[in-house]
């Protein structure tokens, strides 16, 4: 299940897409457009600024705003970055350790399908594809 945070984000980098261009935008206005408290999108963008997504400044003319084009960001990179692994299983999940019934296990073709469908999903949209 995707959380709020992970949902949140994807909403933070739509309202940065549709209203910042090239200029930053203050968190208090997107707090009021996505009506999300504040408190806890400081919380998110931390997190954005942290993994690459968006860039931040403070005082007069400060706010966050979007590193690349809308074009450029897959909803699925935004979503692993505030959530962790899109992975059903544990054992799927990059840099888990190799499982030693992969070999025998009845199940894991249809995690393997299941993750792909997923992954290719989430990675075949992008945040133009969300905006008005």
């Amino acid at each position: 299940m995707i959380s709020t945070k992970g949902r949140y984000a994807i909403r933070v980098m739509i309202d940065l897409a549709e209203n910042g261009k090239d200029k930053y935008v203050p968190l208090k206005d997107i707090a009021e457009r996505q009506q999300i408290s504040k408190k806890y999108l400081e919380i998110i963008v931390k997190d954005m600024v942290a993994g690459g997504l968006i860039i931040g400044t403070s005082g007069k003319g400060g706010g966050y705003k979007l590193i690349r084009k809308p074009e450029e960001y897959p909803i699925g990179e935004i979503i692993e970055l505030m959530e962790g692994s899109l992975s059903a299983v544990a054992c799927l999940v990059d840099g888990s350790a190799p499982c030693p019934r992969a070999s025998v296990c009845e199940t894991l073709p249809l995690w393997l399908e299941y993750d792909k469908l997923t992954h290719d999903f989430f990675y075949s949209k992008h945040l133009t594809d969300l905006l008005k």
